[in-house]
């Protein structure tokens, strides 16, 4: 999120209207505002639809030039049309969130390689394609790259397929990119959410009994919202975050850190002398 001549902030946005995606574009639009800043904002999606239309309206209502667009990012010119598109509609690029995802469950032992390839396609693969279409407009702006992991990329995930192996690709992948292209001015960082309530999580949440579980499994005890990934988002993109690049931050309530102590017979704090 560089502060340049003009004064706007052009971002692209994928993945755009679901949950963690639509509290982006927002979060994006007010730390755009509360620093003076125009805004210019291509929203993307895997299809067009009333989702996309009715995003594009609300960001142009608060004020954003704000262009829907829609590619299917399992295709590998998808990505670099999605990209230059994006630098065409904002008239060139500041920061690129890659945040658009797939799930497609199954134990390994009988996953098909087309469910391995399609999870890999877009929670991988795209990001790297969306980066290089883009590279130009980033070094010309000094700009940021903000791409989605999940802390399920950082611990297996028994029975999810071949997400855990994505994500922890596209972690490795972005660190890499970080130190490519540091000399051009280009920071790439990730963000991990943990337990985010999210429309397309919200089936497991209407179990109150699977809700409090996870709640007490969680050290903050309580489960994340879109908006806290989004403001780590707007962190990890902005100009407080300017000497970092290769990092990942974890969104998830102390949750990782919380594995040891789930283990029975753990230590108890000795008595006070």
């Amino acid at each position: 999120m560089t502060a340049r001549a003009d004064s706007s902030l052009r971002v692209l946005v994928t993945g755009a209207t679901g949950g963690i995606g639509r509290a982006t574009c927002f979060a994006l639009l007010a730390a755009a505002r509360g620093r003076g800043l125009d805004f210019a904002i291509a929203a993307a999606a895997s299809k067009r639809g009333p989702a996309l239309d009715a995003l594009v309206d609300e960001l142009r209502a608060a004020g954003a030039q704000a262009t829907g667009l829609a590619e299917d990012l399992a295709d590998v010119g998808a990505c670099g049309r999605l990209a230059q598109q994006a630098v065409a509609a904002c008239g060139g690029l500041d920061v690129l969130v890659s945040n658009a995802g797939v799930s497609r469950s199954g134990p390994l032992a009988t996953l098909e390689p087309a469910d391995w390839d399609a999870v890999f396609n877009v929670d991988a693969r795209a990001t790297w394609l969306l980066a290089r279409s883009a590279h130009a407009a980033l070094k010309a702006s000094r700009g940021a790259i903000v791409a989605i992991g999940s802390v399920s990329g950082l611990f297996p995930f028994p029975g999810l397929g071949a997400y855990s192996p994505a994500k922890a690709a596209l972690l490795m992948l972005c660190r890499q990119l970080a130190q490519e292209w540091a000399a051009d001015g280009i920071r790439v960082n990730t963000v991990s959410p943990g337990l985010i309530r999210t429309p397309l999580t919200e089936p497991i949440y209407r179990d109150e009994e699977i809700t409090r579980r996870r709640m007490d499994a969680v050290p903050l005890g309580r489960i994340g919202t879109p908006d806290d990934v989004a403001r780590a988002v707007v962190h990890l993109a902005g100009p407080d975050a300017g000497y970092a690049t290769g990092i990942d931050l974890r969104v998830d309530g102390g949750l990782c850190d919380h594995l040891l102590s789930t283990i029975p017979g753990k230590p108890r704090p000795a008595p006070p002398r």
